[in-house]
């Protein structure tokens, strides 16, 4: 068993760590932005893949990743994890369609409502104490859908045409385009930034460069929230106008 997976916040990195531990303590797990994934994947058969899903579909970083090597997906047998704030729909089953275009077998899926990332916008948020209890929650149902793979009843979540109806009536059709492209929507208030650089050495698009103290966009953000949610100054923005609460798994994980 492999564990590859895209993570902004950690969620999604947490919940394969979890998989990959209770299937096989000997699993490893790789980022897509880790140069050593690529090999990996080619030489492993069974993998479970967990990502962040975004109105109901794949970041943009993820489907590129995947298109850019669709030779190594033939035939792996792939498990996916879904990690959300709140909805996704079919967001197993969106990366399960992706993967199986370019040959894929797909297993089933998992659904896992995590903490929140989107640190700009106070709709979905929660107490600390209702955080540590979803990642826990959250534990546990990945622990079980490894039981149940094990005995060759793995979980469908996200599979079949009443998921999809949900994703796409739900999220898709009203809010699909956010993810067609990069956004070019992040901004950084001048007046906030200290120009640590802690924002350009974190994100996954190499989209951000601090030169002179002064920070410069490539407007090709991914909306993984990892930056905004790291800042220490709390200076970085993107959907909504001022950060509510940051967000990072380390938050909630038990002591």
């Amino acid at each position: 068993m492999l564990g590859i997976y895209f993570s902004g916040t950690g969620n999604s990195k947490y919940a394969a760590e979890v998989f990959c531990d209770e299937y096989d303590k000997k699993s490893k797990i790789f980022s897509i932005e880790d140069a050593n994934a690529i090999e990996a994947i080619r030489e492993c058969g069974m993998i479970v893949f967990a990502y962040p899903v975004q109105y109901s579909t794949v970041p943009k970083i993820l489907r590129e990743f995947i298109s850019n090597h669709k030779e190594l997906w033939k035939d792996k047998k792939i498990f996916v994890i879904a990690t959300m704030g709140f909805f996704s729909g079919d967001g197993a089953g969106a990366l399960g369609r992706l993967l199986r275009k370019y040959g894929a077998e797909i297993l089933g899926g998992l659904h896992l409502k995590m903490p929140d990332s989107i640190g700009d916008e106070k709709v979905l948020k929660r107490s600390l104490e209702k955080n540590v209890e979803l990642v826990n929650k959250a534990e546990v149902k990945i622990r079980k859908s490894v039981r149940l793979i094990q005995e060759g009843k793995p979980p469908k979540e996200g599979m079949g045409i009443w998921y999809w109806m949900a994703g796409f009536f739900g999220q898709r059709l009203f809010f699909g385009h956010k993810t067609k492209n990069y956004s070019d929507r992040l901004r950084v208030d001048e007046h906030k930034c200290i120009g640590c650089g802690k924002c350009e050495r974190l994100c996954p698009m190499k989209n951000i460069k601090v030169i002179h103290g002064t920070v410069i966009q490539n407007h090709r953000c991914t909306m993984c929230y990892r930056c905004i949610n790291n800042c220490p100054k709390q200076a970085i923005t993107l959907l909504g106008k001022k950060v509510a609460a940051q967000s990072t798994i380390e938050k909630y994980l038990r002591q």
